[in-house]
């Protein structure tokens, strides 16, 4: 079984594309129905902060213990460019549970996070780069795991511990405020928002998107508006949108 997150698509693409190729199943997580363990388990999400996205963490924290020392399980980040020490930390969380994991791996695709200074999406040429190679990236992961070998095969990138250690704490406590989602003059109330959010945190008001309180900052909202009429505060005014693997509705 494959567990993955995702909010703007890149994810979800990886899940089923390795789901296709190792005759398994993705499950998306916000609506995951968990039924007992299987021989072969994934996880696979985007990295948040160098870091693994809380909703990822908080589900394997919902799963029970593991009496079974012979489950094969591995992890697939993707990542704009590094992942820190994410793996580490969806090891430690699942030897919580009694999982040891075997496999790791990131896979560098389009970036999607727009919401500091500095963070943009890439360009059309990087966008289209990023994706020819992500082919190739899944390929060579899908023989690895069909293998089952034990593989750490991540980008860490520069000083991996204080962008892990310090930076992803800062975002996880301070980077979600839903307080700052709002829409311009150009929001048709078209409810294609309210559709992505993958946690059903979007409701729509006298035509117009409300935020409510469970926003996990996966963007999806953002990228999706037909009008780009989402912002959030002023960091997001002139950046760009991600639409190559957003789909109409995850539900």
């Amino acid at each position: 079984m494959i567990y993955y997150f995702s909010g703007t698509g890149n994810s979800r693409y990886i899940a089923e594309q390795l789901a296709d190729k190792m005759t398994d199943r993705a499950t998306f997580i916000p609506t995951a129905d968990f039924n007992g363990y299987t021989d072969v388990i994934g996880f696979v999400f985007p990295i948040y902060s160098w870091g693994v996205p809380p909703i990822v963490l908080d589900f394997i924290e919902s799963l029970p213990h593991c009496e079974n020392r012979n489950i094969y399980s591995y992890m697939v980040a993707t990542c704009g460019d590094d992942i820190g020490l994410s793996t580490e930390m969806l090891r430690d969380a699942l030897t919580k549970k009694g999982i040891t994991l075997n496999a790791a791996f990131s896979v560098q695709m389009p970036n999607t996070y727009v919401l500091l200074p500095g963070f943009d999406v890439d360009s059309t040429e990087v966008e289209n780069k990023k994706l020819k190679a992500a082919e190739q990236r899944i390929n060579e992961i899908a023989n690895i795991l069909n293998s089952r070998k034990e593989v750490i095969d991540v980008t860490k990138g520069s000083i991996p511990w204080l962008k892990t250690k310090v930076v992803y704490p800062l975002f996880t406590k301070y980077g979600i405020d839903t307080k700052k989602w709002h829409t311009t003059i150009d929001c048709t109330g078209c409810g294609m928002c309210s559709k992505i959010c993958p946690v059903s945190n979007i409701s729509i008001v006298d035509g117009h998107p409300k935020w409510g309180k469970q926003c996990v900052s996966c963007t999806a909202c953002y990228h999706t508006c037909p009008h780009n009429a989402i912002k959030y505060g002023n960091l997001t005014t002139t950046k760009g949108q991600y639409r190559t693997l957003i789909k109409k509705s995850f539900k």
